[in-house]
């Protein structure tokens, strides 16, 4: 199943989306792809909605089209469909291949994650050793160069989507797939490619070899006529690949082609032009020590890459069973519930929602900025469905000057001013740890009554809450096997549970 096509119109991140999606206990199911749309930033709600009602939904929403998840906008009498691939249908037929299931969505701030992308720094070093060849070789020797580049390029492009980045250039070059076809003929050649060698497949040498000849074309003329020897021995390469699309699969790979033709002209131009260059032992050497480094270099990569997205899908099969609600409802039901009867003190959120969150946490606790964090994270994306507290472990008796100026000051910013100021204060504190900022952002020396945190330290206390920070969900303690971050996975359910 791939939606790429959705997943870039979203601007998500693709192995972030897949890594959740799989990994989700109700994979591959709608509440599964619902969840983790929710989960990356992007607000949805999911209806099972007779076509007659179809006409009200907005411009945009997704479906299930052709049994894939679909991304369809309305455009006039007609509707764009994009999943894996962009397809224009009418509304009959749209009615016809999809479910009655629909999924409105909104997409927010956090849906804008920023991909780390390599490319602008491969445009760079491609564009110098263009604008090199430009101002110092001759026409043909520019346009070698060129071509190398361009098969540095496109090889790159290959290797980076064997491992899951789908890949514009190679999708624009090789076409979409078509209905009937599980994959189209690019795919079916690379990716089923048999060729093993240290765990490289054919298509990485075109990497390897383009890469090597694109740094022997920036020497020119002095490694002309190594580049001429290699030239020649890619004719090997030329007849491997055509046999193999010609007679083995039994289709043609469009940008295998294109490679075959980078090599085809690279080849005519060494042969005519590449003219009264002479061996050096010494370049022939160098050269040598190049692709081995090359070779080498690719495949650690490959190496590094491939165990990377093995461990991804190995770790995606586990969490299926750590993120199932069922079992960490179990979990956090399995130790007796804490009552506490002062539940106003550092109060924030709806304090009418079904669902209350406590931390108890210290001040000077190191650890506990993960928590308030936490906190703070679910009442800004659930400010209506959640009630929450701080409750803060503050003994008089044993607390000094600086611990009691400092709550004192938190007390004082809670009541006279708005929530998110407090809890702004509050992560000021964790992040700098520094009283007198906390006491110039107050703006006051006022000293609060402390009695009310005194007497809930107490009640933290005589449950054996001690240790901080603890995350306290309907007066049950999270469970122990859980990371506290793993709060997110169940925060939903959590908030339909009417059991908890």
């Amino acid at each position: 199943m791939t939606f790429d096509k959705l997943i870039n119109y979203l601007k998500l991140d693709k192995q972030e989306f897949l890594f959740q999606f799989n990994s989700h206990p109700n994979y591959p199911s709608a509440l599964a792809f619902s969840d983790t749309l929710n989960f990356l930033g992007v607000k949805n709600d999911a209806y099972q909605l007779d076509k007659e009602y179809w006409d009200e939904l907005p411009e945009e929403f997704i479906a299930i089209v052709d049994n894939s998840f679909s991304l369809v906008k309305k455009a006039g009498a007609q509707y764009s469909v994009y999943s894996d691939k962009s397809k224009t249908v009418n509304k009959e037929e749209l009615h016809k291949t999809s479910s009655d299931f629909v999924l409105l969505f909104e997409k927010t701030e956090n849906s804008e994650q920023k991909i780390s992308n390599y490319k602008p720094f491969i445009y760079a070093i491609l564009g110098i050793i263009l604008l090199y060849s430009a101002i110092n070789f001759a026409w043909y020797q520019i346009l070698f160069n060129l071509l190398s580049l361009a098969g540095v390029y496109i090889s790159l492009e290959i290797f980076n989507q064997k491992f899951g980045n789908t890949s514009a250039v190679i999708g624009s070059i090789c076409g979409d797939t078509s209905a009937n076809q599980t994959v189209n003929s690019c795919n079916k050649i690379i990716n089923q490619d048999k060729t093993s060698i240290l765990g490289l497949k054919f298509s990485d040498f075109s990497l390897i070899y383009f890469i090597g000849i694109a740094v022997l074309g920036v020497f020119l003329p002095a490694t002309g006529y190594i580049i001429k020897g290699f030239t020649i021995v890619s004719l090997i390469a030329i007849g491997y690949s055509i046999y193999i699309q010609a007679f083995v699969e039994k289709t043609f790979c469009r940008v295998c082609l294109l490679i075959i033709s980078i090599l085809v002209v690279q080849l005519i131009l060494t042969l005519f032009f590449f003219e009264n260059f002479y061996f050096n032992t010494n370049i022939a050497i160098l050269s040598l020590l190049l692709w081995g480094i090359i070779f080498f270099a690719v495949s650690y990569f490959n190496t590094i890459l491939t165990d990377k997205e093995a461990l991804q899908k190995s770790n995606a099969k586990n969490l299926r069973f750590k993120r199932n609600y069922d079992l960490f409802k179990r979990e956090l039901l399995e130790k007796d519930k804490v009552t506490f009867s002062d539940n106003q003190t550092f109060s924030l959120g709806n304090k009418d929602a079904k669902l209350h969150i406590a931390v108890v946490s210290n001040p000077y606790c190191g650890f506990c900025k993960g928590a308030h964090e936490i906190l703070e994270s679910l009442l800004k994306k659930y400010p209506n469905d959640i009630s929450a507290q701080i409750r803060f472990n503050y003994f008089s008796d044993r607390s000094n000057e600086k611990s009691t100026g400092l709550l004192s000051d938190f007390m004082n910013i809670y009541k006279n001013k708005h929530e998110n100021e407090f809890l702004k204060v509050v992560e000021t504190w964790f992040e700098n740890r520094d009283e007198k900022q906390i006491k110039d952002l107050v703006g006051n020396n006022q000293v609060e009554d402390l009695s009310a945190l005194n007497a809930m330290s107490h009640e933290n206390s005589n449950a054996g809450l001690n240790f901080t920070p603890i995350l306290i969900i309907n007066g049950f303690q999270f469970p122990d096997k859980y990371d506290r971050e793993d709060i997110h996975y169940f925060i939903d359910e959590l908030i339909e549970d009417d059991e908890i």
